[in-house]
């Protein structure tokens, strides 16, 4: 663990006090439904800071037959499993769920700069875990965590200077959602909305007007010690496709030998990968802007391979893109994974207006597509600054 300003380190069990909850009995009508605030771990996500309601409310006999307290405005809630290290403030007096290990402060640490040791320390929390079902932190092991103490003033500097980084984050964040919508904006303005075809334009099963290929899932098909870190063909696995496209932050390789002993499943420029098993429905573009010469697919995705006289790519992505949600409720949502078997997509229906007008909207895309690059690289150097920034103040 890393030092404060001024060198001193101190327990949390010294600072603050530590406390958790429980749940009323839910087969018990009169516990639930009163005024009283109660949180769960499930309420809470990257982005909380302060939070002031819960879903659920329970009543003062639900508080009291539970021998639940309540916790008071400016404490630190950490949840303790399921996951561990989601951490938020409470902006009003709450009680929780056995879920969480919440810090009362004292007035020798400021409440916002404990939330930001504390986001700044999932991973460790996480290492800190006990327990063979799943994990979690104890009341003891949270009491024993050291943070760095430097004087109030300026913890509470330090606190500024992040909350001014989580503002510009959260700024760029909405950006790139606005410029997505923007997008959204011009295919109807242009097309009409796909799912009801309004505009009565000829349409096509997205079977017709591309070719579906599949990996090649036989006897030759990787073995994990088959795979390495660098290597002649990039093998896509799941977090190569994200919903904004392609990401290479996690890669593995499989060898020229290896890769000439696999059939299908080779990416060519233009074509464009669909993921279908787990996380459904990201798309990713092979254009000539990707860095590498060999890639393949793994067993949880397909190539969709465009008819060029027919459709645009583009024009493809987005307009899958807007039909994504009721693509994913026509799945049979039974099996404990879901998939996208090629019999769905048979019965997908795609609109397809001239291609000129198709290639007229991929331009408008392209030059979003401009915009959002420069937020984008724009977010991840605020988001390397932040790293840095707890690493030099938090360790």
């Amino acid at each position: 663990m890393g030092e404060g300003g001024d060198g001193v380190m101190a327990k949390l069990g010294e600072i603050c006090t530590v406390v958790s909850g429980s749940t009323p009995k839910t087969s018990v009508a009169s516990y639930w439904d009163g005024s009283i605030k109660w949180i769960t771990p499930a309420e809470l996500n990257n982005e909380s800071f302060y939070i002031t309601d819960s879903v659920r409310h329970i009543t003062e006999e639900g508080k009291e037959k539970t021998g639940l307290s309540s916790f008071p405005a400016g404490t630190v809630i950490l949840s303790s499993r399921a996951p561990i290290g989601k951490t938020a403030i409470a902006g009003c007096e709450m009680c929780c769920n056995q879920g969480f290990k919440n810090l009362i402060c004292s007035e020798k640490i400021y409440n916002e700069y404990l939330y930001f040791f504390l986001k700044s320390k999932t991973n460790y929390l996480n290492s800190l875990g006990r327990g063979a079902t799943f994990k979690e932190i104890s009341k003891t092991i949270v009491e024993n965590i050291e943070v760095p103490l430097p004087d109030i003033n300026q913890q509470k500097g330090i606190a500024e200077k992040f909350k001014k980084l989580e503002e510009l984050i959260s700024l760029r964040k909405q950006q790139l959602a606005k410029l997505d919508e923007l997008i959204k904006a011009r295919f109807v303005e242009m097309f009409g909305d796909p799912a009801d075809n309004v505009n009565n334009l000829p349409a096509s099963p997205m079977t017709a007007i591309c070719q579906i290929i599949d990996g090649d899932r036989g006897k030759n098909y990787p073995k994990q010690e088959e795979f390495s870190d660098s290597g002649f063909c990039l093998f896509l696995n799941a977090k190569n496709v994200t919903v904004q496209g392609f990401s290479f932050e996690n890669c593995t390789y499989i060898t020229e030998e290896k890769d000439a002993l696999l059939r299908n499943g080779k990416l060519c420029r233009g074509d464009v990968v669909l993921t279908t098993r787990g996380t459904i429905g990201n798309l990713a573009f092979y254009d000539t802007s990707v860095p590498y010469e060999n890639i393949r697919i793994n067993s949880g995705m397909v190539i969709l391979r465009m008819n060029k006289q027919v459709v645009s790519e583009i024009f493809f992505i987005e307009q899958f893109k807007m039909q994504l949600d009721s693509i994913k409720n026509r799945i049979a949502s039974g099996s404990a994974q879901p998939q996208l078997p090629i019999s769905t997509m048979n019965k997908i229906e795609m609109i397809l207006p001239p291609i000129e007008l198709q290639n007229q909207f991929a331009a408008f895309v392209g030059r979003v597509d401009k915009q959002k690059q420069t937020v984008q690289q724009s977010l991840e150097k605020l988001e390397l600054m932040k790293k840095a920034l707890m690493q030099e103040y938090f360790g």
